[in-house]
């Protein structure tokens, strides 16, 4: 038979598990204290007589000791360990990461997936895996899975919890209640292949312990990566009505010379007190560690094949990653829809799981020219092992057709410059000016993101909107792009950024941690965050702003149809409409005017100025029309005037007939504007400049 481990190291274990000194060994199984030392540091192995021996002497089978996949029962069974209470008082009532999302499948999905991404083993070129796996089980097969997690164990202190009074004890009665009242139980299993696993040790700095041990860990590398904040694995605890999470992990770097079945549980619940015993909160299913006094901690233990059977852990392939299963999941979104009705809510949450990962992944799963697809998913539903909803891969090309070809046409390099037929995937590229580290308005480089624009299909939902990504192909932001003319054909258009913009942008790694800075916990758009700020400066989230107009002018650029000369009469047409003439407004208080409070500025290439200012605005401001005006600096006598070869208004603001028009309500805006070169009087490069606002009056 294949042996697995090192004979050495797992004898090692396994006397540390029975409680056995290497002396007690030499005795049991009558040979020498230096013979068992010879077999364990790898200098000498027993013969096979001995070996038989050594069987009997740990209270296991022959075999368990050739192949050495696993470790025997002998000594410390696996059994719960919960967290001491606090000795000064102090109490959790819950998981704060926890509550930052929604018991919502669609969330799970999307943090978990982008987690399977962030994971994934690049060097052999293929995409990560994933499949979801929803399995009702009842009767007789929830008794056995109940039994298999030592439920009997468990029951004290949920009983304990359900009856206080704050949000963790009202979900966990829900869930018993729902357990018992229809003898049934939700498992939501979590399975990625052709990812790294949760390699590391139990307790030192590695995957195993950012995720199973520690809170606000995301232990992510490279600038690509998804996570940031370490919130994200906290949506699979809050996926459960019981707080329970099995783990079942292949490593792609051994541990304790093993890579298979590595297994532990873990328990979310709030400070409690069950009998005598008071409990800070988080407990764990495992083997209770023989390195530390009196094996009060477990740590994680390498299962057989048939304990994994039982926890519904099996996974189908040696191929390195993690399966998470969620005991006794549900879905908030599911239950509003089912109004009461439980008969088919695995269904319900089958279709949003499917949904969501299309939604946010359709890139991800797309591959073209010499590039793989990053990603592949399923999602399948069972009831007591057989079968409800046979696995369905979620397939781009079906929920994103538009997108999916637009993207497609880019990794083949058969985009066009302008549309002009239909199907065709027109690109262009946006600068986004990226800061230096540790404040300050220096530029490090202009990075240029690809913009792909194409026509959009009735399978694709809504039209005319922008969606952006960066390396990882996640959907980090989908927004509709404004003031688009009543002629343009509907469309959707793909902003990628980082190193989704390909291995010739420029300054795509510096990209992608810019971009990440700027994303909140949930990763859904880009805006000022405190992680921005800190990193960069108060000001960069400007930069922002700036790539979101660059964007929209150039996607009006490529699907504004060129205007048409007016037919004939309609010069007489023209002549017979009349605007209103605006009224003179009284002069007010310096402290009720709009006051220019940031100014950004950079040259462009020709000798241009580029301004993005941000205007305070007092109540009432709205009403205020204001007009930018740009002089060159001199020391002595008038500043030279200069003429806008570009002014719009980019947050808050648009500018009409040369003049900005703010919000309603508004309490600042954001406008943009590129001088005329032609205007200059004295060479851009040697001259300073200065952005004054002048009400209509002249002032």
């Amino acid at each position: 038979m294949e042996a697995g481990e090192d004979f050495g190291p797992w004898l090692a274990r396994q006397l540390k598990l029975a409680d056995m000194t290497q002396t007690e060994l030499a005795l049991t199984v009558e040979v020498t204290r230096a013979a068992v030392s010879a077999w364990i540091t790898g200098r000498a192995t027993p013969r096979p007589e001995t070996i038989e021996r050594i069987a009997r002497a740990l209270n296991t089978d022959l075999a368990t000791v050739h192949t050495r996949t696993t470790d025997t029962q002998a000594g410390l069974p696996v059994t719960w360990y919960h967290r001491p209470g606090h000795r000064d008082g102090g109490r959790e009532l819950g998981n704060a990461a926890a509550f930052a999302f929604d018991a919502d499948v669609s969330v799970l999905a999307r943090e978990t997936c982008q987690n399977s991404l962030d994971e994934r083993l690049s060097d052999n070129g293929q995409p990560v895996r994933v499949r979801y796996t929803l399995h009702e089980l009842t009767g007789e097969t929830l008794a056995r899975f109940r039994e298999a997690i030592r439920w009997d164990d468990l029951y004290p202190h949920y009983e304990v919890v359900r009856t206080q009074e704050q949000k963790v004890g009202r979900v966990i009665d829900a869930g018993l209640r729902d357990m018992y009242a229809h003898d049934r139980l939700v498992l939501l299993r979590v399975d990625d292949y052709n990812a790294a696993g949760l390699t590391g040790d139990d307790y030192d700095d590695g995957r195993f312990a950012a995720v199973v041990r520690r809170q606000l860990d995301s232990h992510k590398s490279g600038h690509s990566a998804g996570g940031s904040y370490g919130l994200g694995k906290a949506t699979l605890w809050a996926t459960s009505r019981l707080g329970l999470v099995l783990i079942n992990s292949t490593l792609s770097e051994p541990h304790e010379g093993r890579t298979e079945r590595r297994v532990i549980g873990r328990l979310d619940l709030p400070w409690r007190r069950v009998g005598d015993e008071v409990c800070a909160g988080p407990a764990w299913l495992g083997r209770p560690d023989p390195d530390l006094p009196g094996g009060n901690v477990v740590r994680s233990w390498w299962a057989d094949e048939d304990t994994v059977e039982s926890l519904h852990l099996t996974r189908e392939s040696g191929v390195p990653g993690t399966s998470f299963l969620i005991v006794g999941a549900h879905d908030v979104a599911s239950l509003a829809e089912d109004e009461g009705e439980d008969d088919d809510s695995i269904q319900r949450m089958h279709h949003r799981l499917k949904r969501a990962l299309g939604e946010n992944f359709w890139a991800a799963m797309t591959g073209g020219g010499d590039r793989l697809p990053l990603l592949e998913a399923s999602v399948r539903t069972l009831r007591n092992g057989g079968v409800v909803i046979a696995e369905e891969r979620v397939d781009p090309t079906s929920t994103q057709p538009s997108r999916t070809r637009a993207l497609k046409a880019f990794l083949e390099g058969t985009t066009v410059e302008q549309l002009t037929e239909a199907g065709q995937v027109a690109a262009t590229t946006v600068p986004l000016n990226l800061p230096v580290k540790g404040g300050g308005r220096a530029t490090l480089g202009e990075h240029r993101a690809v913009l792909l624009v194409t026509d959009a299909e009735d399978a694709d939902g809504r039209s005319n909107r922008v969606v952006a990504m960066r390396g990882n192909r996640m959907t980090v932001r989908d927004t509709a792009v404004p003031g688009l003319p009543f002629a343009v054909n509907p469309f959707q258009a793909v902003l990628l950024t980082g190193e989704a913009a390909g291995p010739q942008a420029s300054f795509a790694a510096e990209a992608e941690e810019f971009l990440r800075a700027a994303e909140p916990p949930e990763h859904n758009k880009w805006g000022q965050t405190e992680e921005l700020t800190l990193t960069y400066s108060p000001s960069a989230y400007r930069r922002i702003n700036a790539l979101t107009w660059e964007t929209n002018t150039a996607i009006k650029a490529l699907v504004t149809r060129p205007k048409k000369g007016p037919k004939q009469g309609g010069g007489r047409l023209a002549q017979t409409l009349t605007v209103g003439a605006a009224k003179k407004r009284r002069r007010l208080p310096a402290a009720t005017m709009p006051v220019l409070e940031e100014l950004d500025a950079r040259v462009l290439d020709g000798g241009a100025w580029q301004v993005i200012g941000e205007i305070r605005i007092p109540a009432g401001g709205a009403d205020w029309r204001l007009v930018p005006v740009a002089k060159f600096d001199v020391r002595s006598g008038p500043r030279p005037a200069i003429a806008w070869a570009e002014l719009a208004g980019m947050d808050n603001c648009q500018v009409v007939d040369g003049t900005l028009r703010f919000s309603d309500g508004a309490t600042s805006a954001t406008f943009r504007g590129v001088t005329d070169p032609t205007t200059h009087a004295v060479r851009t490069s040697l001259s300073g400049l200065v952005v004054e606002l002048r009400t209509g009056e002249g002032e």
